[in-house]
């Protein structure tokens, strides 16, 4: 299946699931999640309308930012990020969705100042609690945020997630469910508006749209099956 109907799939899938939780389309932003995805495949895609891309390793988002430099495409950076990677990724991406502990804020702080601009981040929270998984744990998230607000260079607009993985997406709607509420308790506390929540990937964005997700990262149902 070519580039283009692939994508057509994927958004049909979005705006249903928009329709059924009374949403609108374009409140909710596709995200292709690249990660070992050529820089030629990203191209096609770009020319099919899809201009949003997240990497998560450093050096293979460099590589592919260097080879597409001339399409305005916006990156996002999705994966576990290490403090010493930090400074690459300044002036480069638009959002980084991984912040989830306090030197990391600091670097990514000293970083944005050094380059003159306010980074927007998300905080990764560990929803399924999961040994394997990066992201703060909820009960240490209100403190996380609140030590960000003393930051002058990093914005946090909201919050993202990697769930278990389970195969009914039903399963995995409460993991969702809890992120919003998570996001909603901070708005309420803080006196704050956090526009985002990224969460839901190939096989449960539907759920997650329906739990409020504004942008969904989306990587096999694009790209196909990859070795990783």
């Amino acid at each position: 299946m070519e580039a283009c109907q692939r994508l057509e799939i994927v958004l049909e899938r979005i705006h249903k699931a928009c329709e059924r939780a009374g949403r609108k389309p374009e409140e909710v932003k596709l995200l292709g999640a690249s990660k070992t995805v050529p820089p030629e495949k990203i191209r096609e895609f770009y020319g099919c309308g899809l201009k949003v891309y997240g990497e998560n390793r450093v050096q293979e988002f460099l590589k592919k930012f260097e080879a597409l430099q001339d399409l305005n495409i916006e990156w996002h950076f999705i994966g576990y990020l290490q403090t010493n990677k930090v400074k690459y990724l300044m002036n480069k991406v638009v959002l980084i969705h991984s912040l989830d502990r306090k030197s990391l804020a600091d670097e990514i702080q000293k970083r944005a100042q050094k380059a003159g601009i306010t980074q927007n981040v998300l905080i990764e929270v560990n929803v399924g609690g999961e040994e394997t998984k990066a992201g703060v744990e909820p009960q240490n998230l209100k403190e996380l945020f609140e030590y960000t607000l003393s930051l002058q260079n990093l914005r946090v607009l909201g919050l993202m997630c990697i769930p278990p993985y389970l195969e009914d997406p039903e399963e995995v709607r409460p993991y969702f469910r809890r992120l919003r509420e998570l996001k909603e308790e901070l708005e309420r506390e803080f006196n704050v508006k956090l526009p985002h929540l990224s969460m839901g990937m190939s096989h449960d964005f539907e759920v997650a749209i329906e739990e409020g997700a504004t942008i969904v990262r989306v990587g096999t149902a694009l790209f196909g099956e990859r070795k990783y």
